[in-house]
Formats: C-alpha cells, structure tokens, sequence
C-alpha cells in the first residue's frame, strides 16, 4: 500500500517542493511589504509627535518672564 503511494507522489515530489518553494517565497515578500509598511507608518507618527514636541520647546522658551512682560505682549497682541 506505501509502495503504491510512494510510486503515485514519487513523480510530483519535486514538483510539489517547487511549488512551496515560490509560495513561501511570496508570502515572505507580501510579508516583508506588509511591515514595511506599519514601520512607515511609525516613522510619520514619530516625526510628527518629534515636530510638536519641537514646537512645545519653542513656545515655552519665548514665554513672557513676568506679569508686566505678559500684559505688554497682550496689549500689543502678540501673545
């Protein structure tokens, strides 16, 4: 019975490796683009939250230093 099995798939064997060689070939690619993707994604949501971060800095350090510095730039309207 395995001798008749062996002699059916023995023809097809090395058509069937070849076959999951190329299907595990694409699925590695598909894979490889997928998280590429979601890393390029994380990369703009960095930059994105870096350049807030960068704008928070920047507006705390030109903060009025006192109240009279504060009412100035008020009634100037550049607050």
């Amino acid at each position: 019975m395995i001798t008749l099995i062996e002699q059916f798939l023995a023809p097809f064997a090395l058509r069937l490796a070849g076959m999951a060689a190329v299907i595990g070939a694409i699925l590695a690619v598909l894979l490889g683009a997928r998280q590429a993707g979601r890393n390029a994604e994380r990369i703009a949501r960095m930059r994105k939250t870096l350049e807030i971060q960068r704008e928070q800095l920047e507006a705390a350090a030109a903060r009025p230093r006192d109240r009279g510095e504060l009412i100035e730039r008020m009634r100037e309207g550049r607050f």
